[in-house]
């Protein structure tokens, strides 16, 4: 139970049962080590003065707490609550922490409840752009936050894998006289359908003939099913290509394919609860009074995106059992997915508040402007990633020279591909991402390889003195005290990530960390200082980069030992 929790449950023992109580890190000037603004809200249901509420609440908390648990709790301002802890506290909890190692900060939920998170979805025969980033990192943080807080965790890559693009591909392949499609490349797909595409505009009958295409395909022609299996096969290769580099990995790979069958279903089924209505010779569900109309299908007859995703959240309900679906997807889609998640309830499929919207901001260049493939400024991931490694392996070069070639290669690519992941992590997710290498890499301001520096730095200092045996008390310097207090954080930064899906909290306490351990470090001698000094702070050192390390590995963003 982290220092928080405990605070609570103290003070949970002084109101009504049942009442929420929100237990914070004090701000600086409060001189204390903790906070609540509960009896502010206890006063209005009270009609009383919020500081006389709070006096009462705080001379209970002296009362309940264990003897010794604060050293002071007292009413400040308005009406807050204000804790400070005692050293004994402070030193025991610090204690338990360094003796349980990296387990102290990890749930242990009696019951795991169920989430699939939907990430990256790239389509098929086209290489993943730069455009895919977002989804993939967030997607794969997420994934490892909620594993790491006791979920049962489900990643379900719902790769775009069927429809009119495969008509059009299997056209042009065709009609190209290439004899092998498996020797085709990804690059090479996409070239095919850039250049049927461009020739369609120019000749109608090309896409009667894409049209008829897939239609064959969608009614298993064995020619075409061949076909599109070995474009499927050539693509997946090369996505996992860029995953494992990536360091990110999925359970599933349902695409669009896999509920083909179901379609025809789903439309009925809509139709026969009353949900979905006729509309211009469409099926349609009216999720939202006034506004365009939810289709499941075209009046051609053919199913669309909308028709998949029902069918994919009827499955994971009742397959996978989850309690929560998560779809990591830009903020361009926010609409869609009201309609979504409406027209799910409406058929009963799971209700709204089991289904979430991860939205996320565009991915910008440095003059500010979108990459757009139409602009000529398509940049494929993985290039991007190519370029991150090569600029780090400058850095790492730059900065140590007595590494071996092996060395160099397996740091650059930690940091290159780390830098890449913290530009984005390390920003609220609704904001748009600017795209700069120089603040990527930048060895001192906040970044991943400030913070892969900060951590090999302390690696490198506990490789010559490993901690041991200490003793608490001679933790007595300010600087040490603030250390432990952000130490004391990290299980709730990780918990309330899960509630808010926002990583850049997370991001955002590994900073602060590192420079709090950092100043700790150049502020106090270590290695030099009195046996028993030495052996207290090399604990708090070794602490400090044990949170570091998996505050970074849930982030997806690898550690090095040396830098």
């Amino acid at each position: 139970m982290s220092i928080r929790e405990q605070i609570g449950k103290i003070v949970a023992n002084t109101v009504p049962k049942g009442t929420a109580i929100d237990v914070r890190p004090a701000e600086e000037h409060q001189n204390a080590h903790y906070a609540t603004t509960i009896a502010f809200s206890l006063a209005k249901t009270e009609k009383k003065n919020p500081r006389e509420v709070a006096a009462r609440i705080a001379e209970e908390t002296k009362k309940k707490a264990p003897k010794g648990f604060f050293e002071k709790v007292e009413i400040a301002g308005p009406g807050f609550v204000n804790f400070t802890l005692s050293q004994k506290t402070l030193r025991k909890e610090f204690g338990a922490m360094a003796a349980s190692k990296s387990n102290w900060y990890k749930p242990h939920p009696k019951k795991k409840p169920v989430i699939v998170i939907d990430y990256s979805h790239p389509n098929i025969a086209k290489p993943m752009s730069i455009a895919h980033i977002r989804s993939t990192i967030i997607g794969q943080a997420l994934y490892n936050i909620f594993a790491f807080s006791g979920w049962k965790v489900i990643g379900d890559n719902h790769l775009g894998d069927w429809g009119k693009q495969f008509g059009i591909l299997i056209a042009a392949f065709k009609m190209s006289g290439l004899k092998n499609e498996n020797e085709l490349s990804i690059d090479e797909l996409m070239k095919l359908y850039v250049d049927y595409t461009a020739k369609m505009k120019e000749d109608p009958k090309l896409g009667d003939r894409a049209r008829e295409e897939v239609r064959k395909l969608q009614n298993g022609d064995e020619e075409n099913m061949r076909i599109w299996k070995v474009f499927y096969k050539v693509s997946l290769n090369e996505f996992e290509k860029i995953y494992k580099i990536l360091g990110v990995t999925f359970d599933y790979y349902l695409g669009e394919s896999f509920y083909n069958n179901e379609l025809p279903e789903v439309v009925q089924n809509a139709l026969r609860k009353g949900v979905a209505k006729e509309s211009d010779g469409a099926i349609v569900i009216f999720t939202h009074e006034g506004k365009t109309p939810f289709i499941i299908q075209k009046s051609d007859g053919s199913y669309l995106y909308s028709t998949t995703d029902l069918a994919a959240i009827g499955y994971r309900v009742k397959k996978f059992k989850a309690n929560l679906v998560m779809y990591v997807v830009d903020n361009g889609q926010s609409f869609y997915f009201e309609q979504l998640f409406k027209a799910a309830e409406m058929l009963k499929l799971a209700p709204k508040t089991n289904l979430v919207h991860v939205k996320f901001g565009l991915f910008l260049a440095e003059d500010m402007k979108k990459f757009s493939t139409r602009a000529g400024r398509y940049v494929s991931l993985e290039q991007l990633i190519e370029e991150a490694i090569a600029r780090a392996r400058k850095i790492v070069e730059g900065k140590n020279q007595g590494l071996s070639e092996e060395e160099k290669e397996k740091i650059a690519r930690a940091v290159g591909v780390g830098a890449l992941k913290y530009n984005d992590l390390s920003q609220n997710r609704l904001s748009n991402i600017t795209f700069n290498w120089d603040k990527m890499l930048n060895l001192e301001g906040n970044s991943a390889p400030y913070l892969q520096y900060t951590y090999a730095r302390f690696a490198s200092i506990l490789r010559k003195a490993e901690a041991g045996k200490f003793d608490a008390a001679f933790l007595a310097e300010p600087i040490e005290e603030k250390l432990i207090m952000d130490l004391f954080e990290f299980p709730q930064v990780v918990e309330e990530i899960t509630r808010s899906y926002y990583p850049n909290h997370l991001s955002d306490y590994l900073y602060a960390l590192a420079k709090d351990a950092n100043y700790f470090y150049q502020t106090l001698p270590v290695l030099r200082a009195n046996e028993k000094v030495r052996a207290a702070r090399l604990a708090l050192l070794s602490v400090a980069a044990d949170v570091l390390r998996k505050g970074l590995e849930l982030l997806g963003i690898e550690v090095v030992e040396r830098m």
